[in-house]
């Protein structure tokens, strides 16, 4: 392997010009979940309840959000995710729960949130889609 292919962390990052960040993933990923589970729109204090943080900090990040056009909100008002958003969303949530799964079949536990929460912002769409198909070629289409 070629040194010079290296980078740290930032430097990745860099490369790469992302313009979502893993803070943003995170709270996109729990507007989904909550969207789904309430069956409507989030308001900013059910939001930040479920990510441990104080309200303001969770109004500030859904205007980030917002202005990658990935949710419509007022200020400490409810949450609507805008198609889009919607879409990456539900891509987060299954990377989320794919991920769980195949943490849970290496280590043979029934847990692994902590795990999946350090790693998950780390793992491309390609090697999602890859564990994916190896769970599959163990069991079936719902892997182990």
């Amino acid at each position: 392997m070629d040194p010079s292919q290296f980078y740290t962390l930032k430097g990745y990052e860099r490369v790469e010009d992302v313009q979502v960040t893993s803070a943003m993933e995170d709270y996109l990923e729990m507007i989904c979940r909550l969207g789904a589970a309430e069956k409507g729109p989030v308001r900013i204090r059910t939001l930040a309840q479920q990510l441990h943080v104080k309200p303001s900090s969770a109004s500030k990040m859904v205007s980030n959000l917002r202005g990658q056009g990935l949710v419509a909100s007022e200020k400490y008002g409810e949450i609507r995710l805008t198609e889009s958003g919607r879409s990456f969303g539900n891509y987060l949530l299954y990377r989320h729960d794919l991920l769980h799964r195949f943490l849970c079949f290496l280590n043979r536990s029934q847990n692994e949130l902590e795990q999946v929460e350090k790693i998950e912002h780390f793992v491309d769409e390609k090697t999602v889609r890859s564990i994916q198909v190896f769970l599959d070629g163990l069991s079936g289409p719902d892997g182990p």
